[in-house]
């Protein structure tokens, strides 16, 4: 495993990061096997990997419990991010969505990240968190500003129940007052090889900054790991719906695009899954990989892409193939 300190934090974490959402079940994932997912974790701490990302959304309070449980007498082994922002408890905030009978709101106010604060620790079971994110930021009417937000993450970071402060789904603007305000030591945002828009302000400023970048869906929900094929028929009802490069046309001319790498997988004796997630890490100023799992196996194949040094010249090839599909058709 390749471990790279988060921004200036002092923390060092492995570059590929087991994503806890679907520990968490509910309706995006289904029902979850609890005993399964804590062998899931006791993997990926088997196979080097420390940071292990959640948010008390993911399953409304669930996948962070899970974890508590499966860390328990090797909390100094693992390196926490959880996250803040998503509120349900009352009417505070800007409505984002309703689940399982939820009114989730986005609610930055210092009142009620302190209560989540104190709730993660609970269910971590646990007296600090590494990593602590904003979730989604602040819109109006109820639109909390950033200085105040920020102001609240470094007295919680003074007093030692979080180690460093991140922000999740921002835009450059955000990171700048972020900035501003105090220290920022991460982002996470989303980022694949078939969604680069990372790439055109927000990574070049956090590198020029020393900002650590944690990316999602390196795989885009599972499209770049050759699992679905060309005549694979999606249930009206999943999320992957929603996603323009699964439909039928998009999905075929990524597939073709992947097939075309059979030479490569063979020369690295890999799985596609490993190449595409090994060639996100190498990409300049991408800190961390977040490769969601619900098995032993996967974070193991997940966990494998680590150990692969891609040439210059194949990461250059790779970026020519997935560029030359331009847009998805809409």
């Amino acid at each position: 495993m390749i471990y790279k300190e988060i921004g200036n934090s002092g923390i060092e974490c492995s570059v590929i990061a087991l994503g806890a959402w679907a520990i968490g079940g509910g309706p995006f994932w289904g029902k979850t096997d609890d005993n399964e997912s804590i062998r899931t974790i006791n993997t990926a701490l088997e196979a080097g990997i420390n940071l292990i990302d959640t948010a008390p959304g993911y399953g409304f309070g669930k996948s962070e419990e899970i974890i508590g449980q499966a860390i328990k007498g090797k909390r100094d082994k693992v390196v926490i991010s959880t996250k803040c922002g998503l509120w349900w408890k009352d009417g505070r905030g800007t409505p984002k969505f309703e689940l399982e009978g939820n009114k989730v709101n986005i609610c930055l106010r210092p009142e009620t990240i302190k209560i989540e604060v104190e709730d993660s620790l609970r269910l971590l079971d646990t007296d600090y968190i590494d990593i602590l994110h904003t979730h989604w930021q602040a819109v109006e009417p109820d639109k909390t500003p950033i200085s105040e937000t920020m102001n609240c993450l470094m007295e919680l970071k003074k007093e030692g129940k979080i180690r460093a402060i991140a922000a999740s789904n921002v835009t450059l603007e955000d990171v700048r007052e972020y900035m501003k305000a105090g220290t920022l030591d991460a982002v996470q945002q989303k980022y694949s090889m078939l969604d680069r828009k990372l790439e055109d302000e927000l990574l070049p400023y956090c590198r020029e900054n020393q900002i650590g970048v944690l990316v999602y869906s390196p795989l885009e929900q599972a499209l770049l790991t050759g699992r679905f094929k060309k005549d694979t028929k999606l249930p009206a009802d999943v999320y992957r719906n929603n996603i323009p490069w699964f439909k039928q046309g998009n999905r075929e001319r990524v597939l073709d695009v992947l097939d075309s790498w059979e030479d490569l997988t063979e020369k690295y004796s890999c799985s596609l899954t490993r190449l595409v997630i090994a060639w996100t890490i190498a990409q300049t100023g991408i800190t961390v990989a977040l490769c969601g799992a619900r098995h032993p196996d996967q974070i193991l194949e997940n966990a494998g892409a680590a150990e692969l040094a891609l040439d210059k010249a194949d990461i250059s090839r790779i970026r020519q193939d997935i560029t030359s599909l331009g847009d998805p058709v809409q």
